[in-house]
């Protein structure tokens, strides 16, 4: 009712709420399960790995950065659900720039994305595209690294390592450690998950659910009223890369889902390179990847990330339609098969279930 005096306030018509209603719902039932597998991840990387392992392998240095490229590389985790995921990494000890390369791989490519890529657009896009994808986010990893330090940085260390302290001593001084001498070793395992569990379903998904949402509704806006035409009229060239990355950026889109959408843009006549740029741009940033980075990394870090998205986007979407031109390669002949995503029952569930953990009244009915 709200949202149809507002609509009717600024001259739209219920028509157009209707649109946005179906694409708000279309896009967060997308976005859901995979923001829930993060959740999940995140969940368990806090209960299981050691903070030392992770400092140890993604902390500073470029070893970390090419790490951390290629560990996110083949995860099926998409610009949603890669948020957690790369949080928890932040907080555990993982520089900055390791952080940001783990953000532009992982959601650009995947095992899932790369076996749809081959199925819709054919060989060339099957390679081509993870080896951007892990080239770009080690580039703009090491262009992180020249970030100086900020406040939101500094802030980090003293609070994990005061953290850990706290975390590690009532574990060796509490009296639950009597208590369970006779328990078993599963039922610390089932403990031990737990408590990674309900950390995903409260404090992680109450620090990151306000930008989700502002992402899902800016994503949405750019759906309802942009319309494709406007992206195809452009055709090709450096002229139409950029503009597909000014409109892909902010939006959000995941590897798997970018596929199809990016098939339809060649064969309205935009170039492969062009293509690229969208599902590159595209997965990598959105409104609530960038304000997660604003907030765990800075603003400093956050230009350097977008700088690093925006060159690798343009470059290798060049790129590739200099190299199909040299060897005369027709993308448009090797698009030939079709890939059905998750059923829109399950994303809406999985939506329902962010909501529910997200309204802390409700959720305590459930996680007490």
């Amino acid at each position: 009712m709200i949202a149809l005096i507002i609509f009717h306030s600024i001259g739209l018509s219920v028509d157009t709420l209707f649109t946005f209603t179906n694409n708000f719902l279309t896009l967060s039932a997308e976005a859901s399960p995979w923001l829930l597998l993060g959740l999940l991840i995140a969940g368990l990387m806090k209960a299981w790995v050691p903070t030392k392992i992770l400092s140890k392998h993604l902390g500073s240095g470029k070893l970390a950065i090419v790490k951390a490229a290629l560990i996110g590389a083949p995860l099926p985790l998409c610009s949603c659900g890669v948020i957690p995921v790369a949080t928890e990494l932040r907080r555990s000890g993982a520089s900055a720039s390791a952080t940001s390369s783990f953000l532009v791989a992982t959601p650009e490519t995947g095992v899932d994305s790369v076996s749809v890529s081959y199925a819709l657009l054919g060989p060339v896009f099957a390679i081509y595209r993870p080896i951007s994808a892990v080239l770009s986010a080690i580039i703009t990893g090491l262009l992180v690294t020249t970030a100086a330090i900020t406040k939101t940085e500094t802030n980090t260390k003293p609070a994990k390592s005061c953290c850990s302290t706290k975390a590690i001593e009532p574990q060796k001084t509490s009296c639950c450690v009597n208590k369970n001498a006779t328990t078993s070793k599963p039922n610390n395992i089932y403990n031990k998950t737990l408590s990674g569990v309900k950390y995903a379903a409260t404090k992680l998904i109450d620090d990151l659910i306000i930008w989700l949402l502002v992402g899902l509704i800016f994503a949405t806006l750019v759906k309802t009223f942009l319309p494709t035409s406007f992206l195809t009229s452009y055709g090709s060239g450096i002229g139409a890369m950029l503009i597909m990355m000014v409109v892909s950026i902010p939006m959000y889109i995941c590897a798997t889902a970018s596929t199809p959408v990016a098939a339809g843009f060649i064969m309205a006549g935009i170039s492969p390179g062009t293509a690229l740029v969208f599902m590159m741009a595209g997965p990598a940033t959105n409104i609530s990847t960038l304000g997660v980075i604003k907030k765990e990394m800075g603003n400093s870090v956050l230009i350097r990330y977008l700088v690093g998205i925006s060159s690798c986007s343009l470059g290798f979407g060049l790129l590739l339609d200099w190299v199909l031109t040299v060897l005369s390669i027709d993308i448009s002949e090797q698009m030939q098969h079709s890939h059905e995503l998750l059923p829109l029952w399950f994303g809406l569930l999985c939506s329902g279930t962010i909501a529910l953990l997200a309204i802390k009244p409700l959720r305590k009915l459930i996680i007490k």
